[in-house]
């Protein structure tokens, strides 16, 4: 934790709100500044182009954005001469497999090489994601790229009757309380942004009854957020019979998948149809819902691409981010996958983008702490850390998790013991982690990389509340049965047992089990465990 995160945590409540109202008006002001209107104008007006002239302005902008990569940039000026290929060649979305396909581990590489050297990194933007597999990219955008790449997002608000004026409960992975916090208020106001920010991290049947009397106190009629939250909060709504029909007349998703478990969910408590987008910090690719409530490609916003996986049913995600002049980044690998793909649409709503069926990506498990509250989005604690290049989470005890790591060359002490940090400050001491550093992680369910891997009921987002959940726990169960290196002593200890299926099976090669750290904290554990 920063000394300005200790500063803001002991800061009373109303200094809280003062604090994050004067960040949403700089965030406002940065976002819907200059040429914002004018940005979110234009953007309106190509959502009236016919298929025809959306693909026209689509490619147009494509080719002159290929062109740009090439000429200021020094990774693509030489990757294009190592191709044999030029700007020329690329006139259309179909020309673009003529590149290879670009992955983030290529990109954190050579991340120097991929920045424009024709714009001041002064004048720019700090951006950073990371995705299911735990590895962070930081990178910087242009002011005019983050502009419209929200009148996109306020365009496909706009066609479901919200405004820039309609005040939102906000469902998110931010820390705006601290974690171990026990009494409520569980949000902070954001006045200029029309925004009340609630915990992610006290969604337990003790404090969701405060979390809905915010609700009803404050009129909102917005909630947007996470799915893994939102169905935490219609879920005890359903379970205690508590009702917000009449109030709520939207419900918008993003960040997350949304599983149908999870829509039925939100629709029952709420009475609303949910609405979703996607989109991604590297601009490389945005859908959008559509009034008919089908999922549309923003096509004038990047190039996407739908390349048919080798590995699972479906298409890898494939973009190409012309809205950032700053740092290009052609044919980059999403690592989603979208099913159902029309391209030629016929919607009574009039966008002209393709059609998506349904997209695998960023589905996760919710992380339990001892006090059975569930954390989803635990993505977050990656973000900056780019050094790890993949992480899994695994837990089949409440309170108690492990995470494998694979590290970059770069890994250090510093590293690690920030990773701990923000464990502790998005946790709390409601749960202890083990870290173990491993040179690869195996596919996860389905063939893609997954952030959490969970055998606990509780941990499910997927179907109803309580629904058994198989996987991990049945694979970890019939490892037990194989091995013998668990004594009559060890099957008693449930943080010994999983800490020794997980060092005798995916984290050795060549029988050689890899090093674990935060030793002493797990013999406290044990000891803990044996009382």
């Amino acid at each position: 934790m920063t000394t300005a995160e200790k500063i803001y945590r002991n800061l009373p409540v109303w200094l809280h709100n003062a604090a994050c109202s004067i960040e949403g008006w700089r965030i406002n002001r940065r976002r819907y500044g200059n040429q914002y209107e004018r940005i979110y104008a234009e953007c309106a007006e190509r959502a009236k182009l016919t298929r025809e002239q959306l693909i026209q302005y689509r490619d147009k902008r494509l080719h002159k954005f290929v062109r740009h990569a090439y000429e200021t940039t020094p990774y693509y000026r030489a990757k294009f001469r190592e191709w044999n290929i030029s700007p020329d060649d690329i006139q259309t979305l179909g020309d673009m497999e003529l590149i290879p396909i670009l992955t983030k581990r290529e990109v954190q590489k050579n991340q120097e090489l991929f920045y424009s050297d024709r714009i001041k990194r002064s004048e720019l933007i700090d951006a950073h994601t990371s995705g299911t597999t735990g590895s962070g990219l930081k990178f910087k955008i242009t002011r005019s790229a983050e502009r419209e790449q929200w009148a996109v997002w306020w365009r496909y608000r706009d066609a479901h009757g919200l405004t820039r004026e309609s005040l939102c409960g906000v469902f998110s992975g931010r820390t705006i309380v601290a974690p171990e916090k026990e009494r409520a208020p569980f949000w902070i106001l954001n006045y200029p942004g029309r925004q009340i920010i609630f915990s992610g991290y006290h969604l337990n049947d003790t404090h969701l009854p405060r979390y809905i009397e915010k609700i009803k106190e404050s009129e909102i009629k917005w909630l947007h957020g996470y799915p893994s939250h939102l169905a935490l909060l219609a879920s005890y709504m359903i379970a205690n019979s508590v009702e917000l029909a009449n109030q709520i007349t939207h419900v918008t998703t993003g960040a997350e998948n949304l599983l149908e478990g999870q829509r039925e969910i939100i629709e029952r408590a709420f009475n609303v149809r949910v609405r979703e987008h996607y989109g991604l910090a590297e601009g490389v690719a945005n859908l959008s819902e559509c009034a008919c409530g089908e999922m549309h490609v923003d096509e004038d916003f990047s190039a996407v691409e739908f390349i048919e996986s080798d590995t699972v049913d479906g298409f890898r995600i494939i973009g190409t981010n012309f809205s950032n002049l700053a740092f290009p980044l052609l044919r980059y690998d999403t690592g989603d996958i979208a099913t159902g793909i029309k391209d030629e649409p016929a919607c009574s709503c009039g966008w002209g983008g393709r059609i998506v069926r349904s997209l695998d990506g960023r589905i996760e498990d919710y992380v339990v702490l001892s006090d059975g509250t569930r954390v989803g989005r635990m993505d977050h604690i990656f973000k900056d850390l780019t050094n790890i290049r993949a992480a899994r989470i695994y837990q089949s005890i409440p309170g108690e998790i492990a995470i494998r790591i694979v590290k970059s060359d770069c890994y250090s002490k510093a590293d690690e013991k920030k990773l701990l940090r923000e464990l502790s400050d998005r946790l709390g001491d409601k749960a202890r982690a083990e870290l173990i550093y491993v040179d690869f992680l195996p596919p996860g369910r389905g063939g893609k990389g997954r952030l959490i891997e969970s055998s606990l009921a509780s941990a499910g987002i997927a179907g109803p509340p309580g629904k058994p959940r198989i996987g991990l726990k049945r694979r970890l169960r019939l490892r037990r049965a194989k091995t013998d290196t668990i004594g009559d002593q060890d099957s008693r200890n449930p943080i010994r047992k999983l800490q020794q299926t997980l060092l005798s099976t995916e984290n050795t090669r060549g029988g050689t089990p890899y090093p674990v750290v935060g030793k002493s904290e797990f013999r406290q554990l044990e000891r803990d465990s044996n009382r």
